[in-house]
C-alpha cells in the first residue's frame, strides 16, 4: 500500500493557472509561486465582492483520539465529491504547523486520495506565511526590549510585559526563559517565554482581518504590557505597527493550491483550536464564498473547540453562518471514547460503542442547539463490522440526524458521494434563525460559564487568582471568548473520555488579545508551547540524494 507522500508525489498536478480558472480567476489575479502554488491578489476582492455567496459547509468532529478521525481527509474528499456532482467547489483549510508535523500529530494535508498538493511544500515552508508571522511577532518583542534598554519612556512594568516570543517548533525548554543575561549592553534582565507561532496574536489577527488596513488597525490595538500605573501599553504607542504590516503584506493574501483530483483549495492561516481560535483565514473564506457554489471549510479538533469558536468568533465577522455542519467520526474513535485501548480497537465491541457514542451525541446536540443542520460522516475502516456501522446509524437516526459512510482516503471524491448528496439536500432546505450561544454584551465570566456549561457539560467554573485579576480588568469591556483547553476531552482533563459528568472547568489565566478582538481563557493544564514526544516524527523525515522527501506522512 502506498503512503500518503507516495500518493501525493505520483499525482498528476495541474498548473495552478488552470486550477484558478475553475474559480473564474485569471493569471493577472495570481501571484505565482512556481507552477503549483499561488497567492491571490487583494485586487480580486473588488471584482467579486458584489457576487452572491455560495453555500458554506463546516466540517468538525468528535473529540480526537489516537485512533484518528480524518477530519481534514473528509473535508478534502467532500470537496472533491461536490466537484464530481458538478458544483463549483472550493476548499478552505488551515496551513500546517511545523510543530505537530515534526512532533506527534504529523502532517495536516489530508490522506490517501483526499489530499491537497504539493503536500511537501504545504507541510513545510509553503509560501512563507508562518515565517512572516513569526518574524513580525518577534520583531515586536525585540522592539519592546530595545525600548526598555534605551530608557523605557513608556514606563513598562517589567513584571507586566505580556508579549512573549514565538517559534513554529515544539520546544518545551523555551516555555519560560530569562533574557538580557550577560553584560550591560546585552539588555535588561527579565523573565519571559515562547509560545508556538499558531498561538500568536499576530496569527489570530491575520486570520481575522478583512484586508491590509483592517490588519493595521488590529495590530495597533495589541496590548503588549502595562506601565507602573497599571495602564495599557499598545503596539501603536511603541511605533511598531508599520514594520509589522510591512512583514505581513504578502502573508495576508490567500494561498491557492489543489487537491489530488484538481479541486481548488485555499490553504491560509494556521491557529490551533485548543489554544487559539482554530479556523483558516476570514479573507480566504470570503473569497471562496464569492467564487464557488460550495465552500468546504474545517475548524480544528472537536466541535467543542473549533466549531464553537468558528460560530462564536469568526462567523459574526464573516456575516454568514454554515448552511450545513459535518461531524466526522470513526468506529475506532468512538470505541476509544468507550475506553477501549488501541490494541483492542480491531475487535467488534458494541458495548464500548454504546458508551463512546455519548461523545458523538454531545457534539451533535451542541451543533443542533445553534439551529444548524448536521450530518455525521462515518469515516470507514476495513476493520469496521456491519453491526457496528448499523449501530451508529440507528443511534443517529434516533436523534433525527443523517449519517453518510465515507471512503475518501481510499477512493477520493468517489468515496464521498453519499456525504456530498446529503450535504446538498440539507444546504438547500429552508433555514431557521441561527441561535447564538451568548449575547455579545454578556460579561466575560458569563460567556466562559455558558461555553463550559452548555458546550462542555460542566457543572461549574473555578477561577484561579490570576484569572480573577484579569476578569476585574475586563469589567465593562466586552469581547468574545476563546476558551483554550485539551482537545482530548469535553472537560479540561484529557483522561476523561466519552461524555464526562459532574466536573468543573478550572480557568488558570486569561489573556486579553485586544488586537484580535477576543480574550483567551486557559483551562486546566493547557500549554501554549508544546514539547516533542518520546519518538518525534522528525526522526523519520528525510530527503534522498535527489531532494525527494521521505517519511513526511
Amino acid at each position: 500500500m502506498k503512503t500518503d507522500i507516495e500518493i501525493s508525489q505520483s499525482a498528476d498536478k495541474k498548473d495552478i493557472r488552470e486550477i484558478a480558472r475553475k474559480l473564474g480567476l485569471e493569471e493577472d489575479d495570481l501571484e505565482l509561486y512556481g507552477n503549483y502554488k499561488a497567492k491571490i491578489s487583494t485586487s480580486v476582492w473588488k471584482k467579486i465582492r458584489d457576487k452572491k455567496d455560495g453555500k458554506l459547509v463546516l466540517v468538525t468532529s468528535i473529540n480526537p483520539t489516537p485512533a484518528g478521525e480524518g477530519k481534514t481527509t473528509v473535508s478534502i474528499g467532500l470537496g472533491e465529491a461536490l466537484t464530481l456532482l458538478n458544483y463549483r467547489t472550493c476548499i478552505a483549510l488551515r496551513e500546517p504547523s511545523l510543530g505537530p508535523c515534526f512532533g506527534l500529530k504529523g502532517c495536516a494535508t489530508g490522506g490517501g486520495y483526499s489530499q491537497v498538493i504539493p503536500m511537501e511544500d504545504i507541510n513545510l515552508h509553503f509560501t512563507g506565511d508562518f515565517h512572516a508571522i513569526t518574524s513580525a511577532h518577534n520583531l515586536l518583542a525585540a522592539m519592546i526590549d530595545n525600548h526598555i534598554f534605551r530608557g523605557n519612556k513608556l514606563d513598562f512594568d517589567l513584571k507586566k510585559i505580556t508579549w512573549k516570543r514565538v517559534l513554529d517548533v515544539n520546544d518545551r525548554s523555551l516555555r519560560n526563559i530569562i533574557v538580557g543575561l550577560g553584560s550591560k549592553t546585552d539588555g535588561v534582565v527579565r523573565e519571559t517565554g515562547f509560545d508556538i507561532t499558531a498561538a500568536s496574536e499576530i496569527m489570530a489577527i491575520l486570520c481575522l482581518s478583512e484586508d491590509l488596513e483592517d490588519l493595521r488597525k488590529k495590530i495597533n490595538r495589541i496590548i503588549i504590557g502595562y506601565n507602573t500605573k497599571g495602564e495599557e501599553i499598545t503596539c501603536d504607542m511603541l511605533g511598531a505597527t508599520g514594520a509589522l504590516v510591512a512583514l505581513l503584506k504578502d502573508a495576508i493574501k490567500p494561498n491557492l493550491v489543489q487537491t489530488i483530483h484538481g479541486t481548488p483549495a485555499f490553504v491560509h492561516g494556521g491557529p490551533f483550536a485548543n489554544i487559539a481560535h482554530g479556523c483558516s483565514s476570514l479573507i480566504a473564506t470570503k473569497y471562496a464564498l464569492k467564487l464557488a457554489d460550495y465552500t468546504v471549510t474545517e475548524a480544528g479538533f472537536g466541535a467543542d473547540l473549533g466549531a464553537e469558536k468558528f460560530l462564536d468568533i469568526k462567523c459574526p465577522l464573516l456575516g454568514k453562518y454554515p448552511d450545513v455542519v459535518v461531524i466526522v467520526a470513526t468506529i475506532k474513535a468512538i470505541k476509544m471514547h468507550g475506553y477501549v485501548t488501541l490494541d483492542k480497537l480491531q475487535e467488534e465491541n458494541l458495548r464500548a460503542l454504546k458508551a463512546g457514542f455519548e461523545n458523538l451525541e454531545k457534539h451533535i446536540q451542541n451543533v443542533k442547539r445553534y439551529n444548524l443542520p448536521v450530518v455525521v460522516a462515518l469515516n470507514v475502516f476495513s476493520s469496521d463490522t456491519q453491526a457496528e456501522l448499523d449501530f451508529i446509524r440507528e443511534k443517529c437516526d434516533d436523534m433525527g440526524v443523517k449519517t453518510a459512510l465515507c471512503k475518501v482516503w481510499e477512493l477520493g471524491g468517489e468515496g464521498g458521494i453519499e456525504l456530498a448528496e446529503t450535504v446538498v439536500r440539507l444546504a438547500n432546505k429552508s433555514k431557521v434563525p441561527f441561535h447564538h450561544l451568548y449575547n455579545a454584551t454578556d460579561s466575560t465570566d458569563t460567556k466562559i460559564e455558558k461555553i463550559a456549561s452548555v458546550i462542555y457539560g460542566a457543572s461549574g467554573v473555578n477561577y484561579m487568582p490570576q484569572a480573577r485579576q484579569v476578569l476585574d480588568q475586563l469589567t465593562g469591556k466586552v469581547y468574545p471568548v476563546c476558551l483554550a483547553k485539551t482537545q482530548s476531552s469535553l472537560s479540561d482533563d484529557k483522561f476523561l473520555l466519552g461524555r464526562p459528568k459532574n466536573f468543573r472547568i478550572t480557568i488558570k489565566d486569561i489573556r486579553i488579545m485586544a488586537g484580535a478582538g477576543f480574550v483567551v481563557a486557559y483551562a486546566g493544564n493547557i500549554m501554549t508551547m508544546m514539547g516533542l514526544p518520546v519518538v518525534p516524527r522528525a526522526e523519520k523525515i528525510n530527503s534522498d540524494s535527489a531532494g525527494r522527501l521521505i517519511g513526511l506522512d
